[in-house]
């Protein structure tokens, strides 16, 4: 036997449709403040140019 609320038809959460307006922009950050380059202890700006520099050269 199955409890449903009252007021409830039974449909699973993610067939009802969201009650929070949604205009497109996150609620949470992007990254964690530990998750950041000053978090970890690092400089600010990071290494991309030269972790593609040393990328293989059969991942292309």
């Amino acid at each position: 036997m199955t409890h449903q609320e009252p007021g409830r038809s039974g449909a699973r959460a993610e067939e009802r449709p969201s009650k929070l307006h949604d205009d497109g922009g996150s609620m949470l950050p992007e990254r964690a403040a530990d998750d950041t380059d000053q978090g970890w202890g690092e400089p600010a700006g990071g290494n991309d140019a030269w972790l593609l520099e040393q990328r293989p050269p059969h991942w292309d």
